[in-house]
């Protein structure tokens, strides 16, 4: 199960599991994407909207792999943040995960074993001004698939986390134009100048180069890999 995969890295994984002989559940809130991307890999769609708690209820629960890839965006100064915008993305982000992690995990305990991984970033790593709701969600995911690794290691189970830098995504390009106008300065300025400022490499992550760190993760050789976070991040963390 992926979820958030109509598109973006969501999509990525969803076409690289399928591709490896999984049958995926296409979750997103988007029906058209769900649904193209179902039929595009012979997959599921599962049309929810997982800021609703009861959705999570709408979803099987007999699942071996889990993606946990689904997110938003709000950029704004901390003192000027939207509350209810924070609030929604901690429900789409965090609780939903956790939700989900409940429902699944005794499948995959009773089955001895089980892959979850979960699509951090950077900033569950380091943190950046105006995305305190963002940050302050994927700090959390890395906290919880912590937990799920140190629970899940009798039974067979691993978490591990995936956390790019900057991925070329359709969030990622809507942020891009945003900033461009901000700053009044062209589309590759802002990801050299701004986006980038802080990577060694100096180009966007493609979603096929996560899905491929998620597949890994997935495979028959990462059993005693858990409780990790990868950063693909370009070098930003090491600097």
């Amino acid at each position: 199960m992926v979820t958030g995969a109509g598109s973006g890295i969501g999509r990525a994984c969803a076409t690289a599991l399928a591709a490896a002989g999984a049958h995926v559940h296409v979750v997103d809130v988007d029906a058209a994407a769900a649904g193209s991307v179902a039929e595009a890999i012979g997959g599921r769609a599962h049309v929810v909207d997982l800021a609703r708690a009861a959705a999570v209820g709408e979803l099987p629960a007999g699942i071996d792999i889990l993606v946990n890839n689904a997110g938003l965006q709000h950029v704004a100064p901390l003192a000027e943040f939207p509350p209810d915008r924070f609030e929604l993305i901690q429900r789409v982000m965090v609780h939903a995960p956790f939700l989900l992690l409940r429902r699944i995990l005794p499948h995959m305990y009773a089955r001895g074993w089980g892959r979850v991984v979960n699509i951090s970033s950077v900033h569950g790593l380091r943190a950046s001004a105006f995305k305190a709701g963002y940050v302050t969600a994927k700090h959390a995911l890395e906290g919880l698939s912590k937990v799920t690794a140190v629970e899940g290691a009798p039974h067979g189970v691993t978490s591990n986390c995936v956390s790019p830098g900057y991925v070329r995504t359709p969030l990622v390009e809507r942020q891009i134009e945003a900033q461009a106008a901000a700053h009044g300065i062209d589309a590759d300025r802002v990801v050299s100048e701004v986006l980038l400022s802080r990577s060694a490499v100096k180009r966007l992550i493609e979603p096929e180069e996560v899905a491929a760190a998620v597949l890994w993760l997935c495979g028959p050789h990462t059993g005693y890999l858990t409780g990790a976070s990868i950063p693909l991040d370009g070098g930003w963390t090491a600097a």
